[in-house]
């Protein structure tokens, strides 16, 4: 069986669900996971680029659909690090263009 989607938020389970015993605990906590990662990513997404709440989708494009400009991608990689305690490198940074791109990020390399 394949991940199981969120329709709000694209969020996918981490791998799919299987009949043992405490399989649906696990799943929950990743999903919750998942969508806590989202609220505070859309949330910093927000208050960086002065957007509208609506305007921040998980395929929204951080240049052409929320027309951040070089400065701001900055800015929005540096409250992404701060927010999760990570680093993002120059390299990785170039790479996320979407909303997607940066929750996936983030769960990758955050444990």
């Amino acid at each position: 069986m394949a991940g199981l989607t969120h329709p709000s938020a694209a969020l996918t389970l981490c791998e799919p669900l299987q009949a043992r015993p405490g399989a649906l605990a696990r799943h929950r906590r990743c999903w919750l996971a998942q969508a806590n990662t989202y609220d505070r990513l859309k949330k910093i997404v927000i208050e960086q680029l002065g957007v509208d709440e609506a305007d921040v989708k998980p395929e929204a494009s951080f240049v052409d659909d929320l027309n951040a400009d070089s400065l701001d991608l900055v800015e929005l990689i540096m409250s992404l690090e701060e927010e999760f305690g990570m680093e993002i490198s120059d390299e990785d940074a170039e790479k996320i263009k979407t909303v997607s791109d940066a929750q996936e990020y983030i769960e990758e390399h955050v444990s």
